[in-house]
């Protein structure tokens, strides 16, 4: 008996077959690593998810370790595609406004994708494992939001649109961490929660002038 095939992602139809194929397991992935977390979800499982044999799976990723980083990769690809469309880093470093009305917009879409939110929730809380193979993935990522915040803090500060009370060395990381916060509350209780609204209170309580 045949096995069952998943469903293409989106915009992937046009792909050669093993793009799409690629496509196929990476999304598969994405669902799994942050429903049951990357420990716990399988080769053999994830194999069955998209239908191919697990040695078909080994083909495009050969080891778990490869599947995960091409996971986390799709992940910053989608973001940077849909709400950075220069680049974050470019955004901070021209408008500071800009770049959080941006971040907004993106917890708006996370907010819609309750997948992705809980693909970084439970990957982020187990990479606090000293062997975890995400581990340096996510040590960069916060280190680069945290330089990313931070460019866009001086730019406002430059501009005189921080108000009096803001620590700007600190701001980075108290946002992160409001961000975080946010997500783990929301999926607990989503009806209790609104992160773009909230986060966008939050800012507005530290940034003297209307965010877009």
């Amino acid at each position: 008996m045949n096995k069952p095939t998943a469903p293409e992602p989106r915009g992937t139809r046009n792909y050669p077959k093993g793009e799409r194929r690629r496509a196929q397991i990476i999304e598969a992935a994405f669902t799994a690593f942050g429903q049951v977390g990357y420990r716990n979800a399988s080769m053999v499982q994830l194999a069955a998810a998209c239908g191919v044999s697990r040695a078909g799976l080994l083909h495009h990723f050969p080891s778990k370790e490869a599947l995960l980083e091409a996971v986390l990769a799709q992940r910053e690809l989608q973001d940077d595609a849909h709400f950075f469309k220069e680049g974050a880093a470019a955004q901070a470093a021209e408008d500071g406004l800009w770049y959080f009305a941006s971040l907004i917009r993106l917890t708006a879409h996370n907010q819609a994708n309750p997948t992705i939110v809980s693909l970084f929730a439970v990957l982020s809380s187990e990479a606090t494992a000293p062997d975890h193979p995400a581990r340096p993935y996510f040590v960069a990522r916060y280190e680069r939001v945290r330089r990313e915040m931070r460019t866009a803090v001086e730019n406002l500060s430059r501009r005189g649109l921080l108000r009096p009370h803001v620590d700007p060395e600190r701001l980075p990381t108290d946002l992160i961490a409001t961000i975080d916060g946010l997500q783990v509350q929301w999926l607990l209780d989503p009806h209790a929660v609104d992160m773009p609204t909230q986060l966008r209170a939050r800012l507005q309580e530290v940034i003297h002038a209307e965010i877009p």
